[in-house]
Order: structure tokens, then sequence, then C-alpha cells
């Protein structure tokens, strides 16, 4: 839905994750979140990572993103902005049900370790 619209009123689709296409030119020591991934060696240590490990990156990137956001809002026509969010709770608990590729490639990851439900559990305990 965000795609057409953005195409039918020549805007710009900030789908999820629509930063990576700005990764490349990222700063590691200003975002350091953003380009953790970027520079992501072993894929099992993101996955690995406590759940303070990870929350601590999720706020990191919530701070970088936010920056991003600020900057296409001070150059979009406030008259041509939309913004579609989804359910949180939605997006935590169907998080592996969507068919991209990331999504799966982290599922599969995620699967091959030891106990992978409880690892899970843990990364969105309360």
């Amino acid at each position: 839905m965000v795609k057409r619209l953005a195409q039918k009123h020549h805007g710009i689709a900030c789908e999820e994750n629509y930063h990576d296409s700005l990764l490349a030119g990222l700063r590691k020591d200003e975002f350091p979140c953003l380009t953790y991934t970027r520079d992501l060696q072993d894929w099992r240590d993101f996955i690995r990572r406590s759940p303070e490990e990870y929350e601590a990156w999720i706020d990191g990137c919530t701070r970088g993103c936010t920056m991003f956001e600020l900057q296409i809002l001070e150059i979009a026509d406030r008259d041509h902005v939309v913004i579609l969010l989804a359910d949180p709770e939605v997006s935590v608990n169907r998080f592996f049900d969507r068919p991209d590729r990331e999504k799966q490639f982290l599922y599969q990851l995620l699967m091959s370790e030891d106990d992978p439900e409880e690892r899970w559990k843990r990364r969105f305990r309360s």
C-alpha cells in the first residue's frame, strides 16, 4: 500500500528498513546501531545477544532512524505526508510471518540454534 500511494502521489516510500539504502554513507562512530548489521561478520552474533544488548540496539536504531525521518519531514510538503503504522503487538507476534528475505534468513538462523523457542521468548520478555 505504501509503495502504491508513493507512486500515485509522487512520494517517497519509507518502508521497513528504508534506511538500509543509506547505510553505505553512514559513519560508524555517528550511527553505531544503524551500521551494526552493515559491519557484522557473523549473523549468529546478531541473534545471540542478550535481551539487554538487543534492547539497547533497538533504542539506538530508533534514535538514528528518527534523525532521518525528521530530515524527510523537513523537505516534505506538510500536506503530502502519510504515515501508516502497524500495531506493535502484530509486529512482534507475527514478525516471521512476513515473506521478505531478511525475516526468513533470521528465522532459519534462529531455528538452527539450541533451544530457539526460548531464545525468541527471552528477546521479547516484558
